[in-house]
């Protein structure tokens, strides 16, 4: 507040500020009791963002109706639209991850690339990273560069930190194993299944998480929804 220029768009803003004591000009010096209220303020503030996060409830935005992948990135990148500007959109991305760019929402086949989430497995509950679960990615993705899974700490938003040092299985990871029919199983667990070492991703008993599932240059299939991805499951 003291070195930033004050724009117009911000004008209300800073008069919402000064009736919380912080103003251009004047130093902050909150009682021991508004300290408390700003605290408990944040806290709920954050509950609420959760709430927008993990139970989204934006239209349109699931990537098929038979399972329970969205399409991560919601906010247009310029936040714009024709009579308002996106809050709750802004509020899910930002809280969850850090830049966005219209690559990242692309509508052109084979340019740029797409994210999709979900929060809870196939059965409806979190996914909970003292559980087993697996994935089968089917067979030919619709990408033209390289599909990827990548598990996020549901606390954090930051990769998975694990013994194993690794967050991700993708088209590009050493030893991925295939099915005979093309299809993928990527697993998610404590310990990896005999033998799927390079398939897995270790989760730690006691943090949720979820994953992004990314594909890089997506073609036409993943457009049409033709292509299905099938709810993470219980191993």
């Amino acid at each position: 507040m003291q070195r930033e220029a004050v724009e117009d768009r911000d004008r209300f803003f800073c008069a919402m500020l000064r009736d919380l004591g912080i103003e251009k000009g004047r130093p902050f010096a909150p009682s021991p009791e508004q300290r408390q209220i700003l605290e408990d303020a944040a806290l709920l503030g954050e509950h609420i963002t959760r709430v927008i996060v993990y139970e989204k409830r934006f239209i349109g935005y699931h990537y098929r109706t038979d399972a329970r992948w969205q399409l991560a990135l919601v906010v247009d990148p310029g936040q714009r639209q024709d009579n308002f500007d996106q809050l709750d959109e802004r509020s899910d991305w930002f809280y969850e991850a850090i830049g966005s760019s219209y690559a990242m929402i692309t509508t052109t086949p084979g340019v740029g690339s797409i994210c999709l989430s979900t929060y809870r497995g196939k059965d409806g509950d979190w996914l909970d990273g003292a559980k087993p679960y697996h994935l089968r990615i089917p067979a030919n993705p619709p990408m033209k560069q390289f599909w990827a899974v990548s598990v996020y700490e549901m606390d954090s938003r930051t990769l998975f930190r694990n013994e194993a040092l690794k967050a991700e299985v993708s088209s590009n990871s050493k030893g991925l194993q295939t099915n005979a029919d093309g299809s993928v199983d990527v697993f998610f667990g404590p310990t990896a299944p005999s033998g799927k070492e390079s398939n897995w991703v270790q989760t730690v008993p006691g943090r949720y998480w979820f994953p992004y599932f990314r594909l890089f240059a997506p073609t036409e299939a993943y457009f049409d929804r033709s292509w299905p991805l099938p709810d993470i499951e219980k191993a």
